[in-house]
């Protein structure tokens, strides 16, 4: 059974050609009918099924639509055309921090941050130690989270995600911010999520990690598919079109 259907997605986004600097430049522009736009592409017709059990890598270059296509399957974003499918419950690692609020605590962030990804309070308290433990933040369960560091908001957001017991995980660019020590856990986790038999949509520069995790991938390029299929084919697809 299929666990995301992904049917001719394409999703558009404006650009204004001017920049409007004040709130009486756009209102100006509204009443004058001024404002002009260019039209960006992200996705283009985009098809494609990730079987449940599945690890589905995604790559291309910066701009080839990636990070647009798993802010769609979560929930995110809005496709303007095409539809998509996805059964069981999803917890998306998607941005640094996404969903964390500054002022309030690490254990207060992990208890609004679990609600967002549809986990009741009963079942935080249950695993509550486990994320703290996992993060390796245990110590500072009270500081504010912008006293945090890049690397204590990462493992602190992917904790909390993967502790949520999702059925799907999106992850983009986990291995971008963090030592190795706590890469090798992401890693060791995400292979635990295989073995159980979860579904993972896979988003990478890191071509050894792909290839590591996901028998599966596609490559994104000016947001169209231009190569689907078993990994290493698809890896030397994508280093073709970088060449170029």
């Amino acid at each position: 059974m299929d666990t995301i259907v992904v049917e001719n997605v394409s999703k558009r986004f404006r650009i204004p050609h001017e920049k409007k600097a004040t709130l009486f430049q756009n209102i100006l522009g509204v009443i004058k009918r001024q404002f002009s736009y260019e039209e960006f592409w992200a996705l283009k017709d985009v098809s494609f099924e990730v079987k449940r059990g599945e690890t589905m890598g995604v790559i291309g270059r910066n701009g080839s639509g990636k990070s647009t296509l798993l802010k769609i399957l979560a929930g995110v974003l809005y496709a303007d055309r095409g539809s998509i499918t996805v059964n069981g419950r999803i917890s998306s690692f998607l941005e640094l921090g996404a969903g964390f609020q500054p002022e309030l605590t690490a254990k207060e962030n992990v208890f609004l941050y679990s609600s967002i990804l549809g986990v009741s309070r009963r079942e935080v308290r249950k695993k509550y130690d486990n994320i703290l433990d996992f993060a390796e933040l245990r110590k500072f369960e009270s500081m504010k989270l912008k006293n945090f560091s890049s690397g204590m908001y990462l493992r602190l957001a992917f904790a909390t995600a993967i502790h949520a017991d999702p059925n799907i995980l999106l992850i983009d660019e986990v291995f971008a911010v963090g030592d190795e020590a706590f890469q090798s856990k992401c890693v060791d986790k995400i292979n635990q999520f295989r073995e159980q038999g979860k579904t993972i949509v896979f988003v990478s520069h890191s071509m050894e990690a792909v290839k590591s995790l996901c028998h599966r991938s596609l490559l994104l390029h000016n947001g169209n598919i231009v190569s689907i299929g078993e990994t290493e084919k698809v890896i030397a697809d994508y280093l073709t079109i970088s060449r170029q």
